[in-house]
């Protein structure tokens, strides 16, 4: 897939496969761009990457994988940043109310469709292809907002009603913990919250997104409309792979 059918093909509901970075070393994003990604989730919310060591991951990723980065917070000026440095998205976390899920796509948006701001970084060749990029932003930058607290459970109907928002990412951790059930992400009210996402957006034509620890825990998802897909994590699947090995060999 090229990087700037990422959107395209989101919103055609192909299904997309990634993992989480958050090693500020770009050589992580080039090893996991050749293994076969879809994309890759740039993370600077929990992780300690700062806008300049996402950009790396992107340029690092070149062309084999598309690149999408989670900002901190629902932010205008890093949303901002994010896309200069030329992502094919964003992931905003905690857009718990419809409100705040209109300022993000006005923040993403040049005008007159939004507000973002007009600069020449990364995504623009620096200035080189300037007119080309802006002239196509609007159309090939994908907008995802995740649903991670109750509050946003309770106010899904209006939030996926919001023109301009392509998927929803379910946060099944952080929503477990507003739910007073912190890492239960199987308990029975957690699903049920979850459940009710996937309802309103499979009614809103919003496309869904799911972060998993692994492969048996997004299997289910699959089969329930989510194509959006991130299993785990760099750190993650480093842990895994070298307690496997480790274990193989002193067993």
């Amino acid at each position: 897939m090229k990087p700037d059918q990422f959107r395209e093909r989101l919103l055609r509901g192909d299904l997309l496969i990634g993992t989480v970075v958050t090693l500020p070393c770009p050589e992580v994003a080039e090893l996991l761009s050749q293994v076969g990604f879809d994309w890759l989730w740039i993370d600077t919310e929990h992780g300690p990457l700062d806008t300049l060591e996402a950009q790396r991951h992107l340029q690092a990723a070149a062309e084999r994988a598309a690149a999408v980065i989670r900002v901190p917070w629902a932010d205008d000026v890093w949303i901002k940043k994010a896309l200069d440095t030329g992502a094919n998205g964003v992931i905003v976390p905690q857009v718990n109310t419809a409100e705040r899920a209109r300022r993000i796509v006005a923040a993403c948006k040049y005008p007159p469709e939004g507000t973002r701001g007009v600069g020449a970084g990364r995504a623009h060749g620096y200035g080189l292809g300037f007119q080309a990029y802006v002239d196509s932003a609007n159309q090939k930058t994908a907008v995802i907002v995740q649903a991670e607290h109750i509050e946003a459970v309770d106010n899904i109907e209006d939030i996926v009603k919001v023109q301009g928002i392509d998927a929803i990412l379910v946060g099944p951790y952080d929503l477990s913990a507003s739910m007073g059930k912190i890492g239960q992400v199987q308990d029975r009210k957690v699903q049920q919250a979850i459940e009710k996402v996937r309802r309103a957006c499979l009614a809103a034509g919003v496309r869904l997104g799911m972060f998993g620890d692994n492969p048996a825990a997004l299997k289910p998802w699959l089969d329930r409309g989510f194509s959006l897909i991130a299993v785990g994590t760099d750190t993650m699947h480093l842990i895994s792979a070298t307690k496997a090995a480790l274990g193989a060999l002193s067993a």
